[in-house]
């Protein structure tokens, strides 16, 4: 049988030692079409590779091992970016298939920074606890703006897009009326307590009260209600905002009082002028009338 098989090609274990891929990284490949045997022995079964497909074995080896998904493989093995000579419109769609990877890879090792540091924070200081108030927060006259995000890890990155939006809306819309004294804005971010796949984002600029019926540009008006608050302070990075909820969260259901939601975020400090640090945040969390 191998006398029908041509001096070039290779036996599957020949080309696996070649490649540096296992025989079953070969076949599951085949399979997938990422990388087909030259000739398959139509008797036996037995599958043949030409030295010349070990450049893109071994390219599929070397995307794998940096965690590339098989279908961003199979987008750059069948563009040729594994061997360019002259840029193509498919060098280019696997040039921006790579990028996203290289995207979602910054975003997870981000997402890792993160959870470090709230690791790092929790050994330096135990389990979050925060000293929590009961107060009284009167109505509110909004202009609000609303996005989703995709996930919990793009909260903060949707809620900086939103509040940099809103502030060229007020930028635009000037609040400042006679003896106003043209005082900074009051941001207030509104998100859900229990957060899941997608996340609604909401941020709001508390108008004064004399300000009439037209809402900044790209904005529309909303009445936030008063009520009775549990209110925490939290001092730190905005991404280290869930430790405090959370002992906020704790301090509500030790009482017995159900999280009526949404939390609200007041941000106290400017970022462009305090140290993330030193940045004052209000939690509070609506808590319901006790008849």
């Amino acid at each position: 049988m191998l006398g029908r098989v041509n001096d070039d090609l290779l036996s599957i274990g020949q080309f696996a030692r070649l490649s540096r891929l296992s025989v079953k990284q070969l076949r599951n490949y085949a399979d997938l079409g990422l990388l087909e045997p030259a000739w398959v022995d139509p008797d036996s079964g037995y599958r043949y590779y030409r030295a010349g497909q070990a450049r893109a074995a071994l390219s599929i080896g070397l995307l794998r091992s940096l965690d590339v998904p098989l279908a961003v493989v199979a987008t750059v093995i069948g563009s040729g970016a594994a061997a360019p000579e002259v840029p193509d419109a498919g060098d280019r769609r696997a040039a921006a298939a790579l990028a996203r990877v290289r995207d979602d890879l910054e975003s997870e090792l981000a997402r890792r920074r993160r959870t470090l540091r709230t690791l790092e924070r929790i050994l330096e200081g135990g389990l979050p606890a925060a000293e929590v108030s009961v107060v009284r927060e009167p109505p509110h006259r909004v202009a609000l703006l609303r996005d989703v995000a995709a996930s919990p890890e793009h909260i903060g990155a949707v809620t900086s897009a939103c509040v940099g939006r809103l502030l060229a809306a007020l930028r635009s819309f000037p609040l400042g009326g006679p003896g106003s004294g043209g005082g900074p804005v009051r941001l207030i971010g509104l998100f859900p307590v229990d957060v899941e796949d997608a996340v609604p984002i909401t941020v709001a600029a508390v108008l004064p009260e004399w300000h009439g019926e037209d809402p900044p540009p790209g904005t529309r008006l909303h009445g936030l209600p008063g009520g009775t608050f549990a209110r925490a302070v939290h001092v730190g990075p905005y991404d280290q905002i869930p430790l405090t909820a959370h002992a906020l969260l704790a301090w509500c259901a030790e009482r017995g009082h159900p999280p009526a939601g949404p939390l609200r975020e007041v941000y106290v400090s400017d970022p462009s002028t305090v140290s993330p640090e030193g940045l004052v945040t209000h939690l509070m969390i609506p808590l319901e009338e006790m008849s």
